[in-house]
């Protein structure tokens, strides 16, 4: 499964062993115990990584062999592509622009999205 959280700072990729159905049962138990309030619902979630990344095209034969509509990558332009994902959005309320996304699909694309996603990182970092 994969946790994208979203913060005032931009986004966080992560990937968790836990079931979808666990971690999203645990959040909303945490959120009543704590007396918070907690939006959840089925959503989209977007993100850009560059054109040339050396394993998207190992994504991409993932995302055909796995026939998973969960998972689009769209060409943006000559420099990146968009990857979409679907699954559930939670945060505090439905106009939150802070709040977690959870999604999960096959093992091998969940490993290369995940891969994509911290090469980015690492090229950000060593630009800033």
């Amino acid at each position: 499964m994969l946790k994208l959280t979203y913060i005032e700072d931009g986004l966080h990729l992560e990937r968790i062993t836990a079931p979808l159905e666990v971690l999203i049962a645990q959040r909303v138990l945490l959120a009543v115990r704590a007396g918070q309030k907690l939006y959840v619902e089925p959503s989209k979630a977007a993100f850009l990584l560059p054109a040339a990344a050396p394993s998207l095209s190992h994504l991409e034969l993932a995302l055909k062999l796995d026939r998973s509509q969960c998972i689009t990558v769209t060409p943006v332009d000559d420099a990146f592509v968009e990857v979409s994902l679907q699954g559930s959005w939670l945060a505090e309320d439905a106009d939150a622009h802070e709040g977690m996304f959870l999604t999960a699909f096959s093992d091998r694309s969940e490993f290369f999205v995940y891969k994509l996603w911290q090469m980015t990182q690492v090229q950000v970092s060593s630009l800033a």
